[in-house]
């Protein structure tokens, strides 16, 4: 049964409102950069699942691609990032995204951001990551999602426009008539559902990494924000392309380390575990090739050798050099009894971005009036089959800049939410029992083996009987806590990212698979789009 339009029946005559101009969803970059952007004559409201300083943002190592360089330009930028997506990158928002990069990084450093600078000089210091045909990738260290979050959310608690809800879930947004009313919610440290009403919503969820058995992402990242979106009856684009990064720690006590692309723009070496370099046999660009190719590479090295890991060898650098460009890896390292100044760092690829998404424009509008999405949540064809190194934190500035233009176009001085809105939602559900961490861990484990790096169509087949069995398990249950709502979103996704990925019988980008490996330029490529039937349920 597919027809649930809201995770929760309610009554909004009885829940508690707060009314705001605009409300944010999310606080990485994209929500933050988002509400500063905005006019301080709009009340706002930034809604964030655990506290302000977790997102996918902060964990950002490696930087932000802008063309700075005088050998550089936004046509080079536009052209590598076409070349990493496979075909399927939107051009207009491509070249929105390469256009508009340099004057958000300007603002960044006004807001006081501190980018590595060359020595001596006031130029930003630039390093380049893989497929990116100049260097072009500006840094803080190798904490350079923390170096911009830290200052943002340091700014943005000092406006009075701005209001910040911490462990608050975004259950659902509320519509009428694919018209955006606000968002339901649960406050986890008041225990009460509370309704945040607004005709603005701006979804900045992040990506739904947490599907996996190994991701860089935090346990936050369970896709509530496309989840809620497909229910409300968004389209959701690109769900079958998810980017493994090719080079996470590979050690007992962790195994969601990121080592950054970075290292591998400094000159590291990929070896397998007989010390053996191979990427020169699987592309040209050797190390720095697009991340879905060094992923595969890696994985068909691990299966040649029967290991669980390779090794990046950058112990030709010295110590000094390593502790001052990577001072966070390097430590990190160190607390694992590895000097990466003299040991190779056994690493292995793990889940890293979701290039699918709501489909957006480059104003982040969506098919919901009202309803807006930005950043890893949103698709607005940028990345296309496969995203180029560097271009998330980009994303986030550019079009959360570009939303707050549309959003003030749209609202003037008008106030945006409707104090008249009623609506009164109740289904037949069952109360059951689910050992729901048990069903985490089996979604993980299932696409983790038939929908990772490397699929076919037997495998994904089983995938999808077992995920649709859950689902059909799970869908008329009664959800009252937070690990309801998050398993219910990630069933959802398991499920659309599985009938995606089916769907496309070709090999394309960050989707591989055995049965069709040849691109299929004739047939595939267009994107797959997914939309919920609401029938009478709107």
């Amino acid at each position: 049964m597919d027809n649930y339009r809201y995770l929760m029946d309610f009554d909004t005559d009885k829940i508690r409102k707060e009314y705001y101009d605009v409300i944010i969803i999310g606080s990485g970059i994209a929500g933050v950069y988002t509400a500063l952007e905005l006019p301080d004559k709009y009340k706002v409201v930034i809604l964030t699942k655990e506290t302000i300083d977790i997102s996918n943002s902060v964990l950002a190592q490696g930087g932000i691609a802008v063309s700075l360089d005088k050998e550089d330009s936004p046509e080079l930028h536009f052209k590598d990032t076409l070349y990493a997506g496979a075909g399927l990158c939107d051009e207009n928002s491509v070249w929105v995204l390469v256009n508009e990069a340099a004057q958000n990084i300007e603002s960044l450093c006004k807001f006081g951001v501190n980018f590595d600078k060359k020595k001596n000089r006031d130029e930003l210091s630039l390093t380049r990551e893989g497929a990116h045909s100049k260097n072009r990738i500006i840094h803080a260290g190798d904490t350079t999602g923390k170096e911009v979050c830290d200052k943002l959310i340091s700014i943005v608690e000092t406006r009075n426009n701005v209001k910040i809800k911490e462990r608050t879930f975004a259950i659902d947004i509320l519509t009428d008539k694919d018209v955006c009313k606000g968002v339901l919610t649960y406050d986890e440290d008041s225990s009460e559902y509370i309704l945040y009403v607004s005709n603005v919503v701006i979804n900045a969820a992040g990506g739904f990494g947490q599907l996996y058995s190994n991701t860089t992402n935090p346990e936050v990242a369970t896709g509530d924000g496309v989840g809620l979106a497909y229910r409300a009856g968004a389209e959701l684009m690109d769900m079958e392309f998810v980017q493994f990064h090719p080079t996470v720690l590979f050690h007992p006590e962790n195994k969601s380390f990121l080592i950054s692309e970075a290292v591998r723009g400094e000159g590291a070496l990929l070896r397998n575990v007989r010390g053996e370099r191979f990427m020169p046999q699987y592309h040209e660009l050797n190390e720095l090739a697009p991340r879905d190719i060094v992923s595969r590479a890696i994985f068909s090295e691990m299966k040649k050798t029967d290991s669980d890991y390779v090794y990046l060898d950058i112990t030709f650098k010295d110590k000094n050099y390593l502790e001052e460009r990577f001072p966070n890896i390097y430590k990190t390292c160190l607390t694992y009894g590895i000097d990466m100044s003299k040991d190779y760092i056994p690493v292995a690829p793990a889940e890293h971005y979701c290039m699918g998404g709501v489909k957006a424009d480059v104003f982040g509008r969506t098919n919901i009036s009202g309803f807006f999405a930005c950043g890893e949540v949103a698709c607005s064809g940028i990345h296309g089959a496969n995203r180029l190194a560097s271009n998330s934190l980009l994303e986030g500035l550019v079009f959360g800049h570009k939303i707050s233009d549309e959003v003030n176009r749209v609202l003037g001085d008008r106030g945006a939410y409707d104090e008249t809105f009623h609506l009164k939602y109740s289904m037949n559900r069952a109360n059951k029992e689910i050992d729901k961490k048990q069903l985490k861990m089996n979604i993980q484990n299932i696409m983790t083996k038939y929908v990772g790096i490397i699929r076919d169509k037997e495998g994904m087949l089983k995938a999808k009987g077992i995920v649709d069995e859950c689902y059909n398990s799970i869908n008329e249950m009664v959800n009252i806590s937070i690990e309801d709502f998050e398993i219910q979103n990630m069933v959802l996704l398991a499920k659309l990212v599985i009938e995606a990925a089916i769907e496309r019988e070709e090999s394309r980008g960050a989707h591989y698979r055995t049965d069709f490996q040849n691109t299929d330029d004739i047939n595939w490529k267009r994107n797959i789009i997914k939309k919920k039937n609401l029938g009478n349920n709107k």
